[in-house]
């Protein structure tokens, strides 16, 4: 199931819909890294926006959680 959540990133608030599975993960990895989840949201989104044609910010999470999971962390 989709879940619809707001963020604030830079200062600006934005929305972002992840299925329930991506955004327990995120959580999780935050935990792990001492950070909120705000925080890593926000260190992703720079990530991403240092592409030459940045992908969506959902996106973005989905394939940073999926190569965690991957990395075995």
């Amino acid at each position: 199931m989709i879940e619809k959540r707001s963020v604030t990133l830079s200062g600006h608030r934005t929305s972002l819909s992840l299925e329930q599975d991506f955004w327990q993960e995120l959580q999780h990895i935050a935990k792990t890294r001492n950070c909120s989840l705000a925080a890593l949201i926000g260190r992703i989104d720079a990530e991403r926006l240092k592409e030459k044609k940045p992908p969506n910010l959902s996106s973005a999470l989905r394939v940073f959680v999926l190569r965690e999971v991957k990395s075995g962390r």
